[in-house]
């Protein structure tokens, strides 16, 4: 068990040791096999631990390697912990991580750095995977910066490009925001436990009083974290402009693991939490407000990759509401499927994006539905399932959290419901788009479309099942008992005796179906109407744009916002201390002396005449003085 559990963080890492060192010798078919292979083989590892828990052959485990930190009481160990949540998680990251990597053969084959490539993405999963592995928030903090690096080296993977470049910087210093927080929640955690091991911090939060000043500190310092790691207002927008890097990028980073770090960080961390009702609150509101606006922006952006990443950031907000409303396993639930279908999405649009060669704008897209068939099914399958049309799988995750905010607050629920609407509305606009009506490309580039290669497509079916059939591991009471994840991250939460209850309610559930299948047949209806029989997308002039639209497809100019309020006060502080400061006081003093020094000693040099009678004449004057002042000392005038 030790020894397995080590080897599923390390064998990436050697992964990307060896194809970052051998880049460029390795060839690109032994660079694909070691980047898929170090992933697979830790998926594998992860499936016999996964199916020994199921067996009930497995108990959870602290794996200690070394020391790490020792200074005076605090000792920080080098260790893994393994329960039921981290196989969870191990599952997803090494299971659609391989998909994707798999995925990224075909897809970036023809790029110089493909070694390269594969080597980062093998980095960004040794990370991930000590992230969801720590048994401690330090060995945790050391994935959560590890991610944000290599989110910086994949966003920036095409560096020649300015704009790339920049998008990846974006991305790094929001995230060093939100981590500044992290690690002052960390701190405060030694001031107040003696430690950031889980189990010695969680004991000890049972003597806190419900919403004690520390706890509720501790907290938010760590949902600061998260509201960076996982772009929730204000630090949200890095995400969208994330998608400058390569596509399988964004299915893995900005899909499938690094985003949904702060989601795992507040469900580990549930015991704090549920002694910090107003966290909760903060959590809850950010969440809601979050999923909220970056649907409001999804529904009119005409990049079909900055739709998919404010889809992102917008389900995203739903795991949190379902945290902050203390339904910590349907979080969890809804970070799964949303994996899957998600993944599917990005890897979808990729295959687009490959096909036509490098076009990401969905007004020159159209009539792709025959032309790629295998992607237009599987995307299909995908945008159900995101809009929770049932069976498939984010219909059951998205129930579950409704009803679990309904129970808390029927406003964050009806909320919650209308963003599925919007939910519904963009991703079918953006199907519809792509693949109803006719191209709007030019013909050559129409002469030229065909489906992607195996390599590609295979990875796009394995998700597709499982976006279909991934909700049954959580169907809802309707069914009976039949809950299989909740009951199997029971034991993760067994622990926490101040978990809110929440009672099942069929009659809301048999009401958000019937509510579901109405919206998405209105919603189909719509699209139809308005993009598939026009054959044509409308243009955008924006001084004819109503007000709600200019607003939406300017992203509510939240990023000039932070321009002018935050961006600009600082270039000019910046400037006036560096012009004026800088250059007056602290040049000016530097300098000052200086010329004080060459002044001095062009003064004291004119006294250098070569006069013998002036030089004995200033040697006795010398000699008087000193005597006169020792004299003085010895009290005799």
């Amino acid at each position: 068990m030790n020894l397995s559990g080590v080897l599923i963080p390390f064998v990436p890492l050697l992964g990307f040791i060896i194809n970052g060192l051998g880049f460029p010798k390795v060839s690109k078919r032994w660079a694909a096999w070691i980047g898929c292979g170090s992933v697979f083989i830790s998926f594998l590892i992860a499936s016999v631990l996964f199916i020994q828990s199921l067996t009930g052959s497995f108990e959870s485990t602290t794996i200690s390697l070394f020391d790490w930190i020792v200074a005076g009481n605090i000792n920080v160990g080098f260790s893994f912990f393994i329960d039921h949540l981290t196989l969870i998680m191990l599952m997803i990251v090494t299971g659609v991580g391989f998909l994707i990597h798999v995925y990224s053969v075909g897809y970036m084959h023809d790029d110089e750095g493909f070694g390269k490539f594969f080597s980062y993405m093998n980095l960004f999963i040794f990370f991930m995977l000590v992230l969801v592995m720590g048994a401690n928030f330090v060995m945790m903090f050391i994935g959560w910066e590890g991610v944000g690096l290599c989110s910086y080296l994949l966003i920036g993977f095409w560096w020649k490009n300015r704009e790339y470049s920049a998008a990846a910087n974006k991305a790094f210093i929001m995230n060093r925001i939100g981590d500044l927080g992290f690690i002052l929640g960390i701190f405060l955690m030694f001031i107040t436990f003696g430690s950031s091991d889980f189990d010695k911090v969680f004991a000890g939060s049972s003597a806190f009083a419900t919403n004690d000043h520390v706890m509720v500190a501790i907290t938010l310092l760590l949902f600061i974290g998260a509201i960076g790691k996982s772009a929730q207002i204000p630090l949200y927008t890095w995400l969208p402009d994330a998608m400058a890097g390569p596509t399988p990028v964004s299915a893995l980073i900005h899909a499938a693991t690094m985003v949904t770090a702060g989601v795992y960080m507040v469900a580990r961390s549930n015991i704090l939490y549920s002694i910090a009702p107003i966290s909760l609150e903060v959590v809850t509101v950010v969440g809601l407000a979050t999923a909220v606006l970056s649907a409001l922006i999804a529904i009119t952006q005409s990049d079909i990759k900055k739709v998919l990443a404010y889809s992102t950031v917008s389900q995203l907000g739903y795991m949190f509401v379902a945290e902050g409303s203390s339904a910590y396993s349907s979080g969890i639930f809804h970070l799964m499927t949303h994996a899957f279908f998600k993944a599917l999405l990005f890897l979808g649009a990729g295959s687009v994006i490959h096909a036509l060669h490098h076009e990401q704008n969905l007004r020159k897209m159209g009539g792709l539905r025959k032309l790629l068939p295998v992607t237009f099914i599987t995307m299909f399958a995908a945008t159900l399932a995101i809009s929770g049309f049932p069976p498939f799988a984010g219909f059951f995750s998205k129930d579950e959290i409704l009803v679990a905010t309904y129970e808390k607050s029927p406003a964050v629920f009806w909320i919650l419901a209308a963003t599925s609407v919007l939910t519904a509305a963009y991703m079918f606009r953006l199907l519809f788009l792509t693949f109803y009506g006719e191209y709007r490309g030019g013909h050559h580039q129409h002469e030229h479309i065909h489906e992607s290669p195996r390599v590609m497509t295979v990875p796009l079916m394995i998700l597709a099942v499982l976006s279909t059939l991934g909700g049954f591991l959580g169907l809802p009471a309707l069914f009976g008992d039949t809950h299989w994840l909740s009951h199997y991250l029971e034991p993760v939460f067994a622990a926490n005796t101040r978990l809110t209850e929440h009672s099942e309610s069929s009659l809301l559930e048999i009401m958000i179906v019937v509510l579901t299948v109405i919206v998405i047949a209105v919603i189909w209806w719509w699209c139809n109407e308005k993009y598939v029989k026009k054959k044509v997308a409308p243009a955008i002039v924006e001084d004819q744009l109503p007000l709600w639209y200019k607003l939406s497809y300017n992203k509510f100019y939240v990023d000039e916002i932070y321009d002018r309020v935050i961006i600009k006060p600082l270039e000019w502080m910046g400037d006036f201390f560096y012009g004026k400061f800088e250059a007056n006081v602290i040049d000016g003093a530097v300098n000052g002396l200086g010329r004080m020094t060459v002044w001095l000693s062009g003064q004291l040099r004119k006294i250098q005449t070569g006069n013998i009678g002036f030089y004995v004449l200033s040697m006795v004057i010398g000699i008087v003085l000193l005597l006169i002042y020792g004299l003085s000392k010895m009290n005799l005038f």
